[in-house]
């Protein structure tokens, strides 16, 4: 699979900055991206979100 071009341009995220493919989506283009976690700004949920919109960001700035 490899010889016909299998996987060419993946991004393996434990090798990129910060272990994140940033700008990476695995979504079908008809499908959009979605959002299934909504942390809230109280407890051990709050730095949950603190990472998550970090990681938003840094996808934002790749697009």
């Amino acid at each position: 699979m490899k010889d016909i071009g299998y996987g060419k341009d993946y991004r393996y995220a434990h090798e990129e900055e910060n272990a994140f493919a940033a700008g990476e989506t695995y979504f079908p283009e008809a499908m959009g991206e979605r959002e299934y976690y909504q942390p809230v700004d109280r407890g051990l949920e709050a730095k949950i979100k603190q990472k998550l919109d970090r990681l938003r960001e840094l996808n934002n700035n790749k697009k």
